[in-house]
């Protein structure tokens, strides 16, 4: 909401000044009468004024806003207002220091407010770190905001706390499948992202970065083995029957990628282009992607330590038996995929809570942000409950006793939870 009270403030004074300056140049011979009556002081304003119009800069050529980190080092003034009859403000004046960028070490006074009922505000304190934004007006000077509370430091005490745990349980494993982590980010922010903003077709895109993906992230997470190697010919066949579902649930139910803010967003700038249904069908891939090679490498290393505990099983009794444990596992990674998105959903469950009192269940049901969700949600599971099978069938039909005592001999081929 604040972003489209910034944009349309921006265009309205884009507009604004043409229009003054159109304004001026047709009503010339009026002004130039009317100054011929007033006084030397009025004269000597309109010049003034003149002059400051001169100034402004036009909106276009306006330097880019400039993003620092700043610290609270006095709380000026506090409490509540009333701006507007019936609107209660609260608010806070507070002295920052900057800490970094090109203002580093300069101290501003910003106020920071909210309307109770809207935009209730975060209360800060003597000591707190804050991101500052910079932006510029079209009178030449600087205007300061908050733009957010600065915890960068905190998440990254939160990621190296979960480096240590992942190290402390696997050991080696772990430092591959972290490398294959961030193998995984570099993937999507160097070539999935660039290549969609710059208008390729987002499905082909995300289905080359997602074969890289699932190629090096799970050598480098569970070796350089035959077990691996079926894991990645399962992923892919179920990635493949996936995106396949995908598509003809997307195009059955007439989706069109335009449930959410962030697309409403994309077709209002330069990434207008895109196809969102293809956007929507490759952040499901992708979504998919990540749950899918737990279940493949999981069945298939239950398959090879059937395998390695008896020797004499059959293709058809090792496939069987696997199914016993991955039935188990598909039960609770299906609850597990359920709640994961209930929970990211939790506040717009809230809204529906209470908007259904005057619209009816169904109606929201059949918006398409739910029905996106809901897709996105079955999609996954589906894929998973056909992990199952095939990565079971084919890990029990070209698994042998070699690579079940060599998987043993390197270390076992273990699965983590």
């Amino acid at each position: 909401m604040r972003f489209l009270f910034v944009f349309f403030g921006i265009v309205s004074v884009a507009f604004s000044v043409p229009l003054a300056v159109f304004a001026q140049a047709d009503n010339s011979e009026v002004g130039f009468e009317y100054q011929a009556e007033t006084t030397e002081t009025d004269s000597q304003l309109d010049l003034d004024s003149y002059e400051r119009f001169d100034e402004i800069v036009a909106p276009e050529d306006l330097p880019p806003n400039e993003y620092m980190r700043g610290v609270i080092t006095e709380i000026i003034d506090e409490g509540v207002r009333e701006p507007y009859a019936g609107y209660r403000e609260q608010y806070q004046l507070l002295r920052i220091r900057i800490t970094s960028g090109v203002d580093q070490d300069e101290v501003v006074t910003v106020e920071y407010s909210g309307i109770e009922t809207i935009d209730t505000i975060q209360h800060f304190s003597t000591g707190d770190r804050l991101v500052v934004v910079r932006i510029p007006s079209i009178d030449g000077g600087f205007n300061y905001f908050v733009g957010d509370t600065y915890r960068l430091n905190v998440l990254l005490v939160i990621f190296g706390f979960f480096v240590l745990c992942v190290l402390w349980l696997t050991r080696l494993k772990g430092v591959g499948s972290l490398l294959g982590l961030v193998f995984s980010i570099a993937v999507l922010a160097a070539y999935i992202v660039p290549r969609i903003a710059a208008g390729s077709n987002p499905i082909i895109t995300t289905i080359i970065g997602s074969g890289i993906i699932i190629l090096v992230s799970l050598y480098l997470a569970h070796g350089f083995n035959h077990r691996t190697t079926l894991s990645l010919v399962s992923t892919s066949l179920t990635l493949v029957v996936s995106l396949g579902l995908a598509w003809v649930f997307v195009h059955a139910a007439n989706l069109m990628g335009l449930g959410s803010e962030e697309a409403f967003y994309l077709q209002s700038n330069q990434f207008s282009s895109i196809n969102l249904q293809g956007l929507l069908l490759a952040g499901i891939l992708i979504g998919t992607l990540g749950v899918l090679d737990d279940i493949t490498t999981a069945q298939t290393a239950v398959v090879g330590e059937l395998r390695y505990a008896n020797p004499e099983l059959t293709k058809k009794e090792l496939y069987k038996r696997a199914l016993v444990v991955g039935k188990e596992h598909i039960a609770s990674l299906v609850n597990t995929l359920v709640l994961a998105y209930a929970g990211a959903s939790l506040p717009l469950f809230l809204l529906f809570s209470q908007t259904t009192v005057h619209i009816p269940l169904w109606f929201t049901l059949n918006t398409e942000f739910v029905a996106e969700e809901v897709i996105r949600t079955l999609v996954g599971s589906l894929s998973l409950v056909l992990a199952v099978p095939i990565s079971s069938y084919i890990a029990a039909h070209f698994i042998s006793q070699r690579d079940a005592e060599a998987a043993h001999v390197h270390g076992g081929h273990g699965h983590h939870h």
